[in-house]
């Protein structure tokens, strides 16, 4: 009787065992690297033609930077470009491409940050050093100068597509 029941149970263990590696082998394998570089150039295509066409309704003259941010200067400002470290305060509006409010000025009062020591985005950061005191722009930031895959955890969607509108207000 113990002999017989020794047998069934290292026969069940042997037949769980079995399908549990051949699922793991199986269909359920993770991609390559080239599998995940393709897909990533496909998304960031897929963000940039919905990127343009956002600038074509809305009839803007925005420019693409090589890293991918869009910018358009609407007021030059005065003085010199903005550099690390400098103590900055703006005024801003932050919205998805569909127009969905995120962050503003008005409801969290001017932002003040110091360049390179903020946490802010790597898109924004890039877009600021393109301005003087009291310039104004806006930018267009990618999924991958925003908030990624993640999204910010409250207001921001994975995978979002942001749209700011800056005015530089004093350089502390």
């Amino acid at each position: 009787m113990i002999i017989r029941f020794a047998i069934i149970t290292l026969l069940l263990i042997a037949t769980i065992s079995c399908k549990t590696g051949s699922e793991e082998t199986g269909s359920r394998s993770r991609p390559g690297k080239k599998e995940m570089a393709a897909l990533n150039r496909f998304l960031v295509q897929k963000d940039r033609e919905r990127i343009q066409s956002y600038i074509e309704r809305r009839a803007l003259n925005m420019t693409e930077t090589p890293s991918g941010l869009w910018y358009m200067i609407e007021k030059e400002g005065v003085g010199s470009y903005l550099t690390d470290n400098d103590k900055i305060i703006m005024e801003y509006t932050c919205e998805l491409l569909d127009g969905t409010g995120c962050y503003s000025s008005e409801e969290n009062g001017p932002k003040e940050l110091v360049l390179s020591r903020s946490e802010i985005e790597p898109g924004l950061e890039q877009g600021l050093r393109m301005l003087k005191p009291e310039g104004e722009a806006i930018f267009i930031l990618p999924p991958f100068l925003a908030y990624g895959l993640k999204g910010d955890g409250n207001k921001i969607p994975s995978r979002s597509v942001l749209v700011y509108n800056v005015k530089i207000l004093k350089l502390r």
